[in-house]
């Protein structure tokens, strides 16, 4: 298992693992829904500008945009990593947003993917990583907890979980 970074991906295949997601799933957004190729192009530069933090709509933070790839080079999953947390998302969606395209559930992919997204985060310099996980999605808070997450707190559809680094 390897991430790679959007923007350095085979594009043609990060398209069709990107198409392969609904619009909103248990609070996955998919940033490029319903894109054309050509958009999806667009999307991925504006993905790589604000890893660097440049190009930020007001309340962005800098973020990176992986692909998780299998073993044998599968595009199977999509992690986002927030550089940092503004107030909206320290209560909300955290550092880390992904997902895994439904042909590769139930596989492992989640858990081995966050495992190395958190290795990343790690070398960022952040200490303790905020997630947020629909109550009804039990896989991802298990995911989360083989990480190492605790529930910190709960809302009226979401756990909070936090893992140290």
């Amino acid at each position: 298992m390897r991430l790679v970074k959007l923007w350095e991906a085979d594009l043609k295949k990060a398209y069709e693992l990107q198409c392969s997601f609904e619009e909103n799933e248990h609070g996955f957004v998919n940033s490029a829904y319903g894109y054309t190729y050509s958009q999806f192009i667009y999307y991925v530069e504006k993905c790589r500008a604000y890893s660097m933090g440049a190009d930020l709509p007001e309340g962005y933070v800098p973020c990176t945009v992986f692909v998780l790839a299998d073993d044998e080079g599968q595009y199977v999953g999509i992690f986002n990593l927030r550089h940092c947390l503004n107030d909206f998302l320290a209560n909300g969606p955290g550092h880390i947003g992904y997902g895994i395209s439904p042909d590769f559930r139930k596989r492992g992919y989640a858990t081995k993917g966050l495992a190395l997204v958190l290795q990343e985060a790690k070398n960022m310099g952040i200490d303790e990583v905020y997630l947020s996980v629909h109550k009804d999605n039990t896989g991802s808070l298990k995911v989360q907890q083989k990480n190492g997450a605790v529930i910190h707190h709960e809302g009226d559809r979401e756990y909070y979980t936090r893992i140290k680094l």
